[in-house]
């Protein structure tokens, strides 16, 4: 899916994962299943929107926003298109929101969503 309003980002997969974060592939992997990141297959291959990743770390504000979406009955992909798409109330992309710190502001309008 090619949408020139999402928030621009390249994919990185399982293994540039483990490269970039510096972490085990266990490691990777449970911080998929912990909801630090979140990413879903594109293209046949799992991968992870890159700029959910800041200073070699997953964001930190990600998270619990993952969680308040999934609670909001968001699958994985529909959370990565939530984050990266355009939100009137908040006037950017989510994810552009947290990278500028405005967690609760982001939190607010995703817990409105369920």
């Amino acid at each position: 899916m090619t949408d020139t309003s999402r928030y621009p980002t390249d994919w990185l997969t399982i293994p540039d994962l483990v490269e970039l974060l510096d972490e085990s592939l266990g490691r990777v992997r449970r911080l998929i299943d912990e909801d630090y990141l979140v990413g879903s297959r594109r293209d046949g291959v799992f991968k992870v929107p890159a700029v959910f990743i800041a200073e070699g770390r997953p964001l930190p504000a990600l998270r619990g926003t993952i969680i308040v979406l999934h609670d909001a009955g968001f699958d994985p992909d529909e959370t990565i298109d939530w984050l990266l798409t355009p939100e009137e109330t908040i006037g950017m992309a989510p994810i552009e929101a947290l990278l500028a710190g405005r967690k609760s502001e982001v939190r607010r309008v995703a817990a409105t969503l369920a």
